[in-house]
């Protein structure tokens, strides 16, 4: 236990000017959101304490707002605001909203009616009577509607990661797709951390007597503002230039460590999912990306890649990994899953990606439609004698892969296929492979070396990048320390890259990541 404990500070201290800009920009999210919330909530929540008809149907439609889970509200946001902070700020405040409202209308309402009716005797208009008793009177209230509504903000604030917002989700989606703890802790307990010191600020605020509370709202409004400004003070440091890499690639040596590490790569960098990455840098939001040499999109968004001019990305050949003991049960597995050796080359996998990824075609029917043209496809067998499970990670190219071993299984062997795919990153298929949770999945030579296996680097250089040698020591490592068989390569290379639009790289003579570091070193 003191062991992981070290390595989680460890990790910390290392990664602290990272965490830094995070913390900030999570704290930025949560109070620019909150601060509309309460700009709009309170007015709100006084207009249907003044007019309770009204009220069922504001609550009712804030409360269908906060029902919508997170991932599909930000999903329903990007068509109407693309990615970065606006979507996420949209999406904050109106899951603030409830609380807020709510809580003014509870305070105001609850107030004792002969209060009001003294006020009134005193000679108070509506406008003395709102500011000089009820809002006074329902401050405790309506203070523990935006408590919770900031805790509420803190907590959602970390899928703002997902469409490149920033906060501290960079790093919890990273350590999930990397099956890395300290990363996912590394974000989770700064973010829990947020949220109990805001909570006991506001809960603390709330003890106050009435009249030493009516005079700290006052500061408040300023206060919001200024924890909002503090989104904007990493972009104020960083350079013009912005790269947007999937959470995978910022934790992996053959990604951003890498990019660091050998080249000294020093950019502006947000996380972002690779389902809007490439569009993100097609409509010029992001101007470099992490993606795959093989992916579709580099067609239609009209994106190049950089030469990888000091070579650390390996060779990426996929083949299917597949456990021994799922091999001895199912003999006819590994003749089958064979089948398509050969058969796809880089070009051909690009544009079976581009089918999935631009034209949203669906991958069972692009695997269909190939299988079929290269006389591979076969009715579903009858009665079945076993079912293999079959796993894939959670991108374009591995839903294809795993769609044509799944039709391949069922038309060539008596065996049925129970697919899981969208498992995530590479360590999360890995797992459910090492705890028998799935017999096998599609997987690449290079991530298998180096995500995997993690061998010395002077192993790696005596690989020289040369496809036949890491295939070979990939195989024979799994062999024996996993018992797990790398069946034969498919034939394409799917290669990690970075991409640029392709006027832009042309504008700054951008060719190779060399030339990248030396643009920016020169900004």
């Amino acid at each position: 236990m003191n062991e992981q404990q070290q390595t989680l500070w460890h990790f910390m201290w290392q990664q602290a000017d990272k965490l830094l800009v995070q913390t900030l920009q999570h704290i930025g999210l949560t109070f620019i959101s909150l601060l509309i919330a309460v700009l709009l909530g309170l007015p709100l929540g006084i207009l249907i304490a003044r007019n309770r008809n009204l009220s069922g149907i504001v609550l009712g439609t804030v409360g269908i707002l906060q029902t919508i889970p997170s991932i599909a509200l930000l999903g329903f946001l990007i068509p109407v605001l693309g990615i970065g902070a606006k979507p996420a700020i949209v999406a904050l405040f109106l899951y603030a909203l409830l609380p807020i409202i709510r809580n003014t209308y509870t305070g105001i309402t609850g107030i004792n009616p002969t209060v009001k009716e003294a006020a009134i005797a005193l000679g108070l208009n509506k406008q003395q009577l709102l500011l000089q008793v009820e809002l006074p009177l329902a401050m405790p209230v309506i203070l523990a509607g935006i408590r919770t509504a900031t805790v509420i903000n803190v907590g959602v604030a970390t899928l703002a990661s997902y469409i490149a917002a920033g906060g501290l989700g960079e790093f919890i989606f990273g350590g999930i797709s990397l099956n890395n703890t300290n990363m996912i802790l590394g974000g989770a307990i700064p973010a829990a951390l947020l949220a109990l010191l805001f909570d006991f600020l506001l809960s603390r605020l709330q003890k106050l007597n009435i009249k030493t509370l009516n005079r700290t709202t006052l500061a408040m409004p300023v206060l919001l503002i200024l924890l909002s400004l503090l989104y904007f003070v990493p972009a104020a440091y960083g350079t013009k230039l912005v790269a947007g890499f999937t959470p995978e690639f910022m934790g992996r040596q053959d990604g951003n460590v890498g990019l660091e590490r050998i080249y000294g790569l020093k950019i502006h960098t947000v996380v972002i999912n690779d389902a809007v990455m490439y569009k993100a840098a097609y409509e010029k939001q992001l101007d470099v990306i992490s993606g795959y040499s093989t992916d579709g999109r580099l067609k239609a968004y009209d994106l190049v890649v950089l030469k990888d001019d000091k070579g650390i990305f390996p060779p990426y050949y996929a083949a299917p990994i597949v456990r021994n003991q799922a091999l001895e049960k199912f003999p006819s597995l590994e003749k089958t899953l064979n089948l398509l050796v050969g058969k796809i080359n880089d070009s051909v996998m690009t544009d079976l990606n581009y089918r999935v990824d631009h034209l949203h075609q669906s991958p069972e029917r692009v695997a269909h439609d190939f299988l079929k043209a290269h006389g591979l496809w076969r009715e579903r067998g009858g009665k079945k004698k076993g079912t293999v499970r079959l796993g894939s990670k959670i991108f374009g190219e591995q839903y294809i892969l795993a769609s044509l071993y799944s039709q391949l299984i069922k038309g060539f062997t008596d065996y049925d296929v129970v697919a899981k795919t969208g498992l995530g990153g590479t360590k999360i298929c890995f797992d459910a492979l090492m705890n028998d949770q799935i017999d096998l999945y599609p997987e690449y030579t290079g991530t298998g070396l180096l995500a995997i296996l993690k061998p010395p680097q002077q192993t790696i250089d005596s690989l020289g990048g040369d496809k036949d040698k890491t295939f070979a020591y990939v195989k024979d490592q799994f062999e024996k320390k996993y018992g797990i068989s790398w069946l034969k390569p498919i034939g394409f290379n799917n290669a990690y890259a970075l991409m640029m639009r392709k006027q832009q790289a042309e504008t700054f003579h951008i060719e190779t990541i060399s030339n990248l570091k030396e643009h920016l070193k020169n900004q």
